[in-house]
């Protein structure tokens, strides 16, 4: 039995209409699933919790999560226990960081029949962001910053989903991304790595945590980032003037950024993250608010996850 949470307003509505065509490769194969469909911002995590709730002793179910990367990290926050879960993933987002990283199919339709075939699962780290009160797991990433003030604004940005359908996405991101970095002004950040000697860094642009090597739709920003090694890779861009920034992120798209200076990366197994003053927080490009800090773990145990065959 699979059991797909799809998110229908993924890569604005064109979600659904891929899920019909996946749902009738299904049906011509008489495979067994049942699909739920997530209505509004926040509800797979209730999906998956309620999904996940009542797995059999010594059993595990193949979750599929059907959207972009942020259905990911909802559906991963809600899971009960994720050493029952084999987890597999169909993109239907625009992002897809998380295909990029794993080495995913990004046609939805290769990734379900690589689900379906199932020969051959790894296993992934997953991250849990804390968040005062609160923890959600994520997949690739999560931040504080530059990035993460990109993805908030992109989020509330009229006509996102006008362009996603002209298939120009890209240009509401860039649009923001220059509005941000024009007005952006660095802080002052302080990173603790495995609770030792903290570490601040003036002027930060943006501190990242990473589980995968890309994020923000193709940034190479942790080039040696593996999820399966047991560390989270940090990256902390600081003390950079603007024009050394409009060099430093072209670069970061092939991952050529990390030997310039003020570039900072980072290995550990746990960090906690300082501003000096409220900055946006992302987890896996969604909104985690405006903070001031937040700390970062590793689940101690880790996630199958359905891969195509090599």
């Amino acid at each position: 039995m699979y059991y797909f949470i799809i998110n229908p307003n993924s890569r604005s509505g064109k979600g659904a209409l891929i899920w019909r065509d996946l749902e009738n490769i299904l049906r011509e194969r008489n495979i067994k699933y049942q699909t739920f469909f997530t209505e509004y911002k926040g509800h797979a995590v209730k999906l998956s919790a309620s999904i996940t709730a009542s797995i059999p002793e010594d059993s595990q179910i193949k979750l599929i999560a059907v959207g972009g990367d942020g259905t990911i990290q909802e559906v991963l926050s809600g899971v009960k226990d994720i050493s029952r879960v084999i987890f597999g993933y169909i993109p239907t987002g625009s992002g897809n960081d998380f295909c990029r990283s794993m080495g995913l199919p990004f046609d939805p339709f290769e990734a379900l029949r690589s689900i379906l075939e199932n020969r051959r699962t790894i296993s992934m780290d997953v991250p849990v962001l804390h968040l005062g009160s609160h923890s959600y797991r994520f997949g690739i990433s999560a931040g504080m910053g530059y990035d993460a003030a990109i993805c908030q604004e992109v989020l509330i940005t009229p006509g996102k989903k006008f362009l996603n359908r002209l298939h120009m996405g890209k240009l509401i991101y860039l649009m923001v991304a220059l509005k941000q970095f024009l007005f952006l002004t660095p802080s002052s950040v302080t990173v603790t790595l495995n609770g030792k000697e903290p570490q601040t860094f003036q002027k930060t642009w943006f501190a990242a945590v990473m589980n995968q090597k890309y994020e923000g739709g193709g940034f190479k920003f942790c080039p040696d980032a593996s999820p399966d090694d047991g560390l989270l890779d940090v990256i902390v861009i600081e003390g950079i003037s603007k024009l050394k920034m409009l060099f430093c992120l072209p670069g970061a798209l092939w991952g050529k950024h990390t030997h310039l200076r003020g570039v900072h990366i980072l290995q550990c197994k746990d960090v906690h993250i300082t501003s000096d003053h409220s900055l946006p927080v992302h987890k896996d490009g969604e909104s985690g608010g405006i903070q001031r800090e937040f700390s970062v773990t590793i689940e101690k145990k880790p996630l199958k996850i359905i891969m195509p065959v090599l």
